[in-house]
């Protein structure tokens, strides 16, 4: 059965700062998308990410789907209503656009889809984040298609002997976004030179190279700044990946997430610190807002999802949030210095950015006094 399994998810307003969204905020989401359960959906799963929800779809609609995608902004559109009467903090901060155009891509929302014949036990992974930049995920996923030394599937199984093919964005260049195409592990050098830069190059899409066919992971590529001409929060975003047999099993990506590879974000989306596997539904954290990200596992059957697996919440996550936090504290203890706060090109928050501009207009040119060369007075 060709199904395709969407994750789309906002910002809408949360309670006391950016920790969590309101349980009214959240019903109005779920009420709004269960209408369309068994009718234009095959099933979902509302969920929350620090301040941001996710609303994980099934459906037969293809991805960018524009009934798919309208749901997804009427839900938060509607909330959004709610969020404002209750005073949550940046209520609707999101949804940077007063009118849909078809797709959330572009107006705020962050997507990830992917589209898929399913396997007889199709396992798959939803993968959502707070805090923190388009390029968070760019070294765990690196590491578990990439790398045996974390993912011995590349060696051990046959499906994954050949590798996989990236798509890497570049978020930022003048002419727009513009996508390269690298196979791994024949350019994994130039993949690694692209990777490093987390506010530049995200990995977009992961394919397999053994069945062409066959989509690995999708990830949300959005970057909130480009489409409103300024700071408006951090891009967070969600990912679709799918586990086991011909992919990395699920167990592989734990090792990768388990570095708390050190992204940009945090408060003011400013700073960089290290990202910290949570359970889902973990209200963001209030030291300096640690870049968060929580992974929920599913089997699906016929587009129908199991009750999900909460993937960082057994007892072993927690030693390892230990450590990750010892890593979060010793960068806050360098305070605004890099590469604690972000380096002067990536700094989006307006009144550094304002300071800076008066700077540049002190600055004077020093004119050097000529020396006359030695021996020759």
């Amino acid at each position: 059965m060709r199904v395709t399994v969407s994750v789309i998810k906002a910002d809408i307003g949360a309670i006391g700062g950016h920790t969590i969204p309101s349980a009214e905020v959240l019903g109005i989401v779920r009420e709004r998308v269960e209408r369309e359960h068994g009718k234009l959906l095959i099933d979902f799963y509302i969920c929350h990410a620090g301040d941001d929800i996710a609303i994980i779809m099934t459906h037969t609609r293809g991805k960018d789907s524009p009934d798919i995608h309208q749901l997804a902004w009427d839900a938060f559109n509607k909330a959004t209503v709610k969020a404002k009467a209750q005073g949550l903090y940046g209520a609707g901060q999101d949804l940077l656009k007063d009118a849909f155009s078809g797709n959330v891509r572009g107006l705020g929302p962050g997507s990830a889809e992917i589209e898929l014949d399913e396997r007889p036990s199709e396992a798959l992974m939803v993968l959502l984040s707070d805090k923190c930049g388009p390029g968070a995920f760019n070294l765990p996923l690196y590491l578990a298609f990439t790398d045996p030394m974390y993912s011995p599937g590349l060696m051990l199984s046959e499906g994954l002997h050949d590798g996989f093919t990236l798509h890497i964005m570049d978020m930022d260049h003048t002419e727009g976004d513009r996508l390269i195409v690298l196979n791994a592990p024949e350019r994994l050098y130039d993949i690694a030179a692209l990777l490093r830069d987390t506010n530049r190059y995200a990995i977009e899409a992961i394919w397999s190279r053994k069945f062409p066919n066959e989509q690995a992971a999708a990830v949300g590529t959005t970057r909130l700044r480009n489409i409103a001409g300024r700071y408006v929060g951090k891009d967070d975003p969600p990912a679709v990946v799918r586990v086991q047999k011909i992919f990395p099993a699920t167990e592989e990506f734990g090792p990768a997430f388990a570095v708390g590879a050190f992204v940009g974000g945090d408060t003011r989306g400013s700073h960089n610190l290290p990202l910290m596997p949570v359970p889902v539904n973990t209200p963001a954290s209030t030291f300096f807002c640690c870049p968060m990200v929580s992974a929920l596992g599913f089997s699906m059957h016929d587009g129908m999802l199991t009750a999900p697996s909460d993937l960082f919440a057994d007892p072993f996550w927690n030693a390892v949030r230990d450590q990750i936090a010892l890593k979060a504290m010793e960068m806050r203890r360098q305070g605004f210095f890099e590469p604690a706060m972000l380096p002067m090109s990536e700094l989006e928050y307006g009144g550094i950015v304002a300071r800076l501009r008066k700077l540049e207009q002190e600055f004077v040119v020093r004119k050097e006094a000529a020396k006359t060369p030695a021996g020759t007075e």
